[in-house]
């Protein structure tokens, strides 16, 4: 933290990152594990979110209110990225009717900055803010991609990584052959690795001077949807729409 930093913002900001897809309510503790501040900081981060709106409390568990998404979208409304990839999500779910998402990396995760909702009725936890893990999404194979050998090896240090389904890579190795098989690929396919019954694909998106940027993904149930379908009619429809936002970039 610098000198002219706040550090109870700084702190406040961690608590409120804290909750997430798998981690929708928190208690003081929870709150505290998650940040690694004490029992008494995350108590006041959290009362003090809950007087600002923030989050509810119902008595144990603290939960985010819909005020937080105006955090979201000061970023979704202001930044080039999502703004110009919005309609090649559009595009993307119009034409094989399944909702698009476009994700960033963010440390060890993937960071859902835009979506375009489809008309199925399937609740992958995919909303803007969302985060994934990195080994076990199709957009974190995509993304881990980027990373030079040196920054992958150091990552990869972190295993064993925790298994989601029994499909998880878990090893450095299994891990290290889903980022190579996305990259000769162009796209990677993940098959329930991240929860059973969900299947996604995920494709890069490269900005003018080769550097990867974003990944742009599609997730659909497996009793709708087979793996050949999403390499052989999703893939190329993404691929296109990924190629065009490139070059806007």
């Amino acid at each position: 933290m610098s000198v002219e930093g706040m550090a109870g913002l700084a702190k406040g900001l961690a608590v409120l990152e804290a909750f997430g897809v798998g981690t929708p309510r928190l208690t003081i503790s929870d709150a505290s594990r998650a940040t690694g501040l004490s029992r008494a900081t995350a108590r006041r981060c959290l009362n003090t979110l809950t007087e600002l709106g923030y989050v509810t409390f119902d008595g144990k568990f603290f939960a985010p209110t819909p005020r937080v998404l105006r955090i979201g979208a000061t970023y979704g409304e202001s930044a080039a990225l999502p703004q110009l990839a919005q309609p090649h999500l559009a595009a993307i779910r119009d034409t094989i009717d399944e909702s698009a998402s476009m994700a960033v990396r963010y440390e060890d995760e993937s960071l859902f900055i835009a979506r375009s909702e489809g008309t199925r009725l399937i609740d992958t936890g995919i909303r803007v803010g969302a985060r994934l893990p990195l080994y076990a999404s199709s957009t974190g194979q995509v993304l881990l991609g980027a990373l030079d050998a040196t920054e992958l090896a150091d990552y990869l240090a972190a295993a064993p990584f925790p298994a989601r389904t029994p499909a998880t890579p878990t090893t450095a190795t299994a891990v290290a052959e889903r980022v190579r098989t996305a990259h000769s690929a162009g796209m990677a396919i993940n098959c329930e690795e991240l929860e059973i019954g969900l299947l996604s694909i995920a494709v890069p998106v490269h900005d003018p001077a080769g550097q990867m940027v974003a990944a742009i993904s599609v997730s659909a149930s497996s009793s709708r949807v087979t793996v050949d379908e999403l390499r052989d009619r999703f893939a190329p429809v993404m691929q296109q729409h990924a190629a065009a936002l490139g070059r806007q970039l």
